[in-house]
């Protein structure tokens, strides 16, 4: 699997684990939050602000489905820290998957 930057595509996509398809969504920002445009299918947006506080932290938050006040910290895994260097040293946002 690929993740492709909108943003820059004269960037080569970085290769993640199939599993990654669905770990994307705990990292992107709805449309309409904070700046997040409008999606087109198999896109994230993923703030620069956010992926810079990942790495600082090396733990992303996990908000419980059962309730809403309740998250978890996770931590990061290698692949997840890898990809996340390559949003801030790249600048990027706005990625789609492959």
């Amino acid at each position: 699997m690929h993740v492709i930057s909108i943003d820059h595509p004269e960037l080569p996509p970085f290769e993640m684990p199939q599993r990654f398809r669905t770990d994307i969504a705990y990292f992107m920002t709805p449309a309409g939050e904070n700046g997040a445009p409008q999606l087109g299918p198999n896109e994230y947006w993923i703030r620069l602000e956010d992926s810079r506080r990942w790495l600082d932290d090396l733990v992303f938050y996990l908000v419980s489905p059962l309730d809403a006040a309740v998250k978890a910290e996770i931590e990061l895994t290698d692949e997840q820290e890898s990809w996340l260097e390559w949003m801030v040293a790249n600048n990027v946002q706005h990625v789609r998957v492959a």
